[in-house]
């Protein structure tokens, strides 16, 4: 009877044994299950992302172009022509001159322009109105943009962008654009209107306003006067 009993709760504890490697078996089977489950949504995601991430930015450069909307979507006025009066009339550097138009497209100015190298500016270091005036003389565009375009990243982002694209580092009179600031202050640009483009031509001062940073709009201006159509264009 002895003997009995003792195979008897050999054989039990060779079941549980049995057993407790089943289940062993059943959770490293489950783990290896989820693992793999796991890695292939990684890789489906990963896949998966590539198309997505593309879409957006596809749709990000679609509402905010590298160089501005097409002009047809500018907001742009008619261009206005101003007095061409002030050739050559030099005032004293620091002289606030009262400019009859806002921003000025002609008139007396400083007698040093700003550099041809530098195309953009912003607040921080823009050069006096009176100086960049000059550079109206000498045949640039001056493209001045309102606090509405400083706090809009994408629509600054492109008006630099345009900026780069006239730098230079021979003297080129295709090449005559200073994109600055129109400063709180100093005067207001019509309702809806944030830039303004502004020449110097023999003929009359040019000006023109928009709502939105194009490219297309601002190289059409240039075209249409350009640096040799104006009192000094032989000016750096």
């Amino acid at each position: 009877m002895a003997k009995k009993k003792q195979d008897t709760t050999r054989l039990l504890q060779i079941e549980q044994a049995r057993e407790e490697h089943e289940r062993t078996e059943r959770r490293r089977r489950l783990t290896l299950v989820a693992v793999c489950v796991l890695v292939g949504l990684v890789v489906v995601g990963a896949a998966a992302w590539v198309p997505v991430a593309n879409w957006m930015d596809r749709r990000d450069a679609k509402a905010f172009p590298a160089l501005g909307v097409p002009a047809a979507q500018a907001g742009l006025s008619a261009v206005q022509n101003d007095s061409s009066a002030g050739i050559n009339d030099h005032r004293p550097t620091g002289e606030v001159i009262a400019y009859r138009t806002v921003p000025p497209s002609a008139g007396p100015h400083w007698a040093q322009p700003a550099s041809f190298s530098r195309k953009f500016y912003d607040a921080r270091d823009r050069p006096a109105i009176e100086t960049l005036v000059h550079n109206l003389e000498h045949g640039y565009t001056v493209v001045w943009y309102d606090d509405t375009i400083a706090d809009d990243p994408a629509q600054l982002a492109a008006l630099r962008n345009i900026a780069r694209r006239y730098e230079s580092t021979e003297f080129d009179n295709a090449r005559k654009l200073v994109v600055a600031p129109w400063k709180r202050g100093e005067g207001a640009f019509p309702a809806g209107k944030h830039l303004a483009f502004t020449h110097w031509s023999t003929a009359a001062g040019r000006r023109q306003y928009a709502a939105k940073v194009s490219g297309q709009a601002i190289a059409r201006f240039m075209r249409k006067f350009p640096a040799t159509d104006s009192p000094e264009p032989q000016g750096p």
